[in-house]
């Protein structure tokens, strides 16, 4: 969220639809990965404040290479594979399974910022579907260990959205999120952000092929640069965003 598609199209909502998508569940996607979720996304930047400030990013060009090489090297390899295994286990009613794939997710969490975040928005997210009718939540909403993936899996499995319908749109949500954060940084303006925006988008098919293929004992992250990033963050004297 040019696919594995009844009908190839190229636009962002083209990509997230799917032909076994009910409507009710295509209007829910919607509600997922809407930038008006309360969730406290928008708070972070994931590292890319102070990629800017280290002079790492500095235009469309460095954003498109910053936030593509994540997708690439980090949702690809870890956040979408385990997503895929959240999905499966939240269907298959197996807590073990969540817990241990949650946990395994935090832990690969490159920096304390990193791995706060994931928690802070997953736990917000919980308690969204929980008020939402989602009962299934309210463990969630109890429980320390839980990610944003961990939450988006189960509103994905709850809603009746497709593994591969769910990953695309988590991807896409999470590129939106860090464009946006690019538009009041760098800053840049709002059309060459939807600019950068697009071509990254038109690599989320095959980081979802891609993840859809890894095998357990190969899912990981190569993220140094995101690592150092969000590492100095935390104590980086001026700070728009969160850590």
């Amino acid at each position: 969220m040019v696919m594995v598609m009844a009908m190839a199209m190229h636009t962002p909502t083209g990509m997230l639809m799917s032909s076994d998508l009910s409507p009710m569940a295509e209007l829910r996607l919607w509600q997922l990965i809407s930038p008006s979720l309360p969730v406290g996304a928008y708070a972070y930047s994931a590292g890319l404040e102070t990629a800017i400030e280290s002079g790492w990013v500095v235009d469309t060009e460095s954003l498109q290479h910053w936030v593509a090489g994540q997708l690439k090297a980090g949702l690809a390899g870890l956040d979408l594979p385990v997503l895929r295994r959240l999905h499966r286990a939240w269907a298959q009613g197996d807590d073990h399974a969540v817990t241990a794939w949650t946990s395994r997710l935090l832990a690969s969490r490159e920096s304390a910022e990193l791995r706060a975040e994931d928690i802070q928005i997953g736990r917000a997210l919980a308690r969204l579907l929980n008020g939402l009718g989602i009962e299934s939540a309210a463990v969630l909403d109890r429980r320390h260990a839980v990610s944003f993936a961990t939450a988006f899996a189960l509103a994905a499995h709850a809603w009746g959205i497709p593994v591969d319908v769910a990953c695309r749109a988590y991807a896409w949500a999470w590129c939106e999120n860090q464009v946006a954060a690019a538009i009041k940084l760098i800053p840049l303006g709002q059309s060459d952000g939807q600019r950068v925006l697009a071509i990254i988008a038109a690599a989320i098919p095959a980081a979802v092929d891609s993840a859809a293929a890894l095998p357990d004992g190969e899912i990981g992250a190569t993220t140094p640069g995101l690592g150092m990033a969000s590492s100095w963050h935390e104590t980086q004297y001026t700070r728009l965003f969160r850590s």
